[in-house]
């Protein structure tokens, strides 16, 4: 008997902030239909969580939005480094670095790079983006409950505009609703970590003479560290609109109450040191970090992502971008079996593989607080993580974590979570190398594409031009019914792909010219077969059946 239901999707997210939305964007991708729902009006107001990173922009670059979200951040496109000083008039700023690529040698690694574009900024651009890829988007309608079973998820909705209570039926549910998640608490999901590490009051303010002040240091953030006016000042506009984050102490009595437009005025102008700076308040934020991670990802069909799962300090912009690629880990997973192509057991390599990261990446985030000397926190001595020094590392952190366990074949355990150092080598379980490489030309131009722009809506075989790998990629994907594109690269006639001269693709990719590497659609190398394969059809048949969890 059919549960009397007003709506019907393949997939219910809950939250409608940036990583819900990503959520929306990445299924939309693989064509799995969807609700979002978002108990708020509209997308966020506040200038916050505006360090995109570089594997979170290839992400959007391989969706379709990237020039969109550049467009959205121009107006801070020339704003690098981080500076620290007393005050911004003082002889004694210190940039603890002062360009996010120096010598442009991220090119080496990835075809994208980093963007500042603040989540009241972005969150709008993929809005527009989502309607047209199947979601059915709802802000101002709040998950009331939900309840699980065998074959999928049944929730009740009210629109807080009208009152009005619909019941949803869900094969599956997403959680992206935020470090208080009321999903979380209803699974009895519990978390680990330090907990709370220190408050801040974001407030957002108009100054004209500010600009002045500033002159050409075009930062990210400038951290001012005088004892009696602490804070981090961040740009908007570069012009008229700065954000400012001031230490709060609740632990002290302090209340949101007590921070008073003119308080605001008076902190911001003896910490930027000018002390007849025009200061116009307009708006305040309570904000909290914390470090804390939940010990499971999810339970039955319900899944966490974003800071529902995990909270991180926000030095280095980890925690939108890991939440981000939460999420594009678990869309693939989620549209493979909602196809038929995967079995359900796929899905519990979601825990197996992002759990680990957000650990290692929390901590990681908590060391960067105390290396920048993060304005309100006090960090217990010896407890933060080895970080590389004080830019070293980030890159790692951001696109060289890998997995050990999961849908991967062949991960090398013993390899840190996430390295010191950024050595991309085509390894089982890590990000696949970007390299350039050339199409055909056949029936149009010829085009230069990453290796990364091949990566989204299925598995791909990269294979040598003369091996069987591809002929075998095909007959397998039709007998299975998956997604997979093989691709012959070489300098022949019968190549799909040439690589740019003097690169080598086998060799980037850790194999030999008669081996293969098989990519799963996130990007990430799942398998790689290191020479000729006396019955490349069968060994790709068994990798495949097993990646997949087919019976």
């Amino acid at each position: 008997m059919k549960e009397n239901v007003d709506f019907r999707v393949p997939v219910l997210i809950v939250g409608g902030s940036l990583v819900g939305l990503c959520t929306s964007l990445f299924l939309g991708r693989h064509g799995i239909g969807h609700m979002l729902v978002e108990k708020h009006a509209g997308t966020s107001l506040h200038p916050r969580g505006r360090g995109i990173n570089v594997r979170t922009m290839e992400l959007f670059r391989v969706a379709g939005v990237e020039d969109r979200i550049r467009a959205a951040a121009s107006v801070l496109a020339d704003n690098h480094g981080i500076l620290q000083g007393g005050s911004l008039t003082g002889d004694d700023q210190e940039w603890l670095f002062q360009e996010i690529d120096p010598g442009g040698g991220l090119a080496r690694f990835s075809p994208a790079t980093w963007c500042l574009c603040s989540q009241n900024d972005i969150e709008p651009v993929l809005m527009s983006v989502t309607p047209g890829l199947g979601a059915d988007l709802r802000f101002s309608t709040e998950l009331l409950s939900f309840d699980q079973d065998a074959t999928g998820v049944t929730a009740v909705l009210k629109g807080l505009e009208t009152g009005e209570h619909l019941k949803v039926r869900a094969d599956y549910l997403v959680a992206a609703d935020g470090p208080r998640s009321p999903v979380r608490e209803e699974l009895r999901i519990g978390q680990t970590g330090p907990g709370d590490l220190f408050h801040n009051v974001s407030i957002t303010f108009r100054s004209r003479g500010l600009a002045a002040v500033v002159g050409e240091r075009r930062f990210i953030v400038c951290y001012l560290t005088k004892p009696d006016a602490d804070g981090a000042l961040l740009p908007v506009d570069n012009a008229e609109r700065w954000v400012f984050h001031a230490p709060w102490h609740p632990d002290r009595g302090e209340t949101m109450e007590d921070f008073t437009d003119e308080r605001c005025a008076e902190h911001i102008r003896r910490a930027v040191g000018a002390p007849h700076l025009d200061v116009e308040i307009t708006g305040k934020a309570p904000w909290h970090a914390a470090e804390r991670v939940a010990e499971r990802y999810g339970a039955g069909r319900v899944f966490l992502a974003g800071d529902s799962a995990h909270e991180m300090s926000p030095t280095g912009a980890f925690g939108s971008n890991t939440g981000i690629q939460d999420a594009h880990n678990l869309a693939w997973k989620l549209a493979a079996v909602l196809k038929g192509a995967a079995g359900p057991g796929l899905l519990e390599s979601y825990e197996a593989e992002r759990l680990p990261v957000a650990r290692a990446t929390s901590a990681r985030a908590s060391a960067r607080s105390a290396e920048h000397s993060h304005p309100g926190y006090e960090p217990d001595p010896g407890s933060a993580a080895p970080g590389g020094g004080r830019q070293g590392g980030v890159l790692s952190v951001a696109m060289g974590y890998r997995y050990h366990h999961g849908a991967v074949l062949g991960a090398d355990p013993e390899q840190p979570v996430v390295p010191e150092r950024m050595r991309p080598a085509g390894d089982p379980g890590t990000r696949a190398p970007h390299m350039w490489l050339h199409t055909r030309g056949e029936p149009g131009p010829a085009e230069r594409v990453s290796t990364v722009d091949l990566y989204e809506r299925s598995f791909v075989l990269l294979g040598s031009e003369g091996t069987p790998w591809r002929e075998a990629a095909r007959s397998v994907a039709e007998e299975l019914g998956v997604d997979l594109v093989a691709y012959a690269i070489g300098t022949g006639p019968d190549a799909d792909l040439s690589p740019e001269e003097g690169a080598d693709w086998a060799q980037a990719h850790g194999t030999t010219p008669a081996g293969a590497v098989l990519v799963r659609p996130d990007g990430f190398v799942a398998w790689r077969w290191p020479q000729e394969a006396e019955d490349p059809e069968a060994v790709l048949h068994e990798v495949l059946t097993t990646l997949l969890h087919r019976a």
